[in-house]
């Protein structure tokens, strides 16, 4: 998020705009938290994860008086245009501020999950990926030289994304994700075959996934399998933080450029994202309501390669 602030920020100091960044989210706007942001406020952020100005849950901007007073404030502070960087609860939230008061709101997709639409990569993704992928890799090194299952839980509660993409970068020999429905019976059988045939097995699993998280799914294989040696890991909130990738601060500066030049252009109640290398505007009603389906070619490569 730090690169999408700085790329909104200069974008718009350079077309002779002031900013100001409202802290902690929605509450910065509830309470009228804010801080000046200038050209050296962003200075050195483009490398570090995270976000300067902090976020939170607001559970005073679900109510009506926090929509209200979050509204009066933008419009007592003269703010002509409002940039959200979330996802779907951030939209959510976004959308209802929009109906109350006039000025333009433009969103940034900021999630781990990637399960916007409107967006082939959400600020965040690339990232998380890459940081499971470090992670896998260096557990595998103890699951070959133990001739070890491991069970890696992975953040996902509603999709599956990062598990999937994370899953065929590290050659993982099997996926468990909200979106499948799984078999626990064929699970139990690819596991009896690899005995033989790999000195590693891998198998990922979403923390939303239907089969309860990765301590239900060892315990299932436990039961089934006593004589294999399972080892369970989950990676939890390491992959939310960390430098971001190359691809991710790119992609973030990129975004923060034209949400800054969509609400120029009298875009208003949209997320800007890149879809096939190109900029699209989507409205915060379809971002928010439409779900991701996985690509089944990708399940499929999963299944053939990790055979």
């Amino acid at each position: 998020m730090n690169a999408c602030i700085r790329a909104i920020v200069r974008t718009a100091i350079y077309n002779n705009m002031q900013v100001v960044g409202f802290l902690k989210g929605y509450e910065g706007l509830i309470d009228n938290n804010f801080i000046e942001l200038k050209r050296e406020s962003v200075s050195g952020i483009i490398n570090k994860g995270g976000t300067i100005l902090k976020t939170a849950r607001s559970k005073r901007f679900m109510t009506e008086s926090g929509l209200e007073t979050a509204s009066k404030n933008l419009t007592n502070s003269k703010v002509d245009g409002l940039v959200v960087i979330g996802g779907d609860g951030s939209f959510k939230g976004a959308l209802e501020l929009s109906k109350r008061c006039s000025i333009p709101i433009i969103g940034c997709a900021g999630t781990i999950d990637n399960d916007m639409a409107g967006t082939d990569f959400t600020i965040g993704y690339d990232t998380a990926i890459n940081t499971v992928v470090e992670a896998i890799d260096k557990i595998r090194d103890t699951a070959e030289s133990h001739d070890r299952i491991f069970v890696v839980e992975v953040m996902g509660r509603d999709a599956g994304l990062i598990a999937l993409r994370s899953a065929i970068a590290s050659g993982a020999e099997a996926l468990l994700v909200p979106e499948l429905k799984n078999d626990m019976d064929v699970l139990i059988s690819k596991i009896r075959s690899w005995r033989s045939s790999k000195s590693s097995k891998i198998i990922v699993v979403a923390e939303g996934d239907e089969s309860g998280g990765a301590y239900k799914v060892a315990d299932i294989i436990k039961r089934q399998c006593p004589e294999f040696d399972l080892r369970v890991s989950i990676l939890g909130h390491i992959q939310r933080g960390g430098n971001p990738s190359c691809m991710e601060r790119v992609n973030a500066s990129i975004i923060g450029f034209n949400a800054v030049k969509g609400l120029m252009q009298g875009h208003k109640s949209q997320m800007v994202g890149i879809v096939n290398k190109t900029i699209v505007y989507t409205p915060f009603e379809k971002a928010v309501k439409h779900k991701l389906h996985l690509d089944r070619e990708l399940e499929e490569l999963i299944e053939i390669l990790g055979s």
